[in-house]
């Protein structure tokens, strides 16, 4: 069985936002990244060692902890504004 013509061919509309979505995603998690890098910085710092005191598989380890917890703050700051702009008051 074959399909038809049209369905063979990629949506062009579909490719162009595909390609803008992981345009703005790429962008994003670049930003993300250097704040989490910022953030091990300083984490390792308060504990008194450097960052060259550490191999780079601990380094990446640190760093993608603070990228977890950064995701975590913007889906906790992006879920209280949508319930505050939907008039929902969390604490009666």
């Amino acid at each position: 069985m074959t399909l038809p013509e049209n369905e063979l061919k990629p949506n062009k509309r579909h490719n162009v936002l595909r390609r803008s979505y992981d345009k703005v995603k790429r962008k994003y998690a670049g930003k993300i990244r250097h704040k989490a890098i910022e953030r091990a910085k300083t984490r390792i710092y308060l504990h008194g060692r450097k960052p060259e005191d550490y191999e780079p598989d601990i380094l990446e380890s640190i760093v993608k902890e603070e990228e977890d917890k950064i995701i975590s703050e913007y889906k906790s700051r992006g879920i209280v504004a949508l319930v505050a702009a939907l008039g929902i008051s969390l604490f009666p």
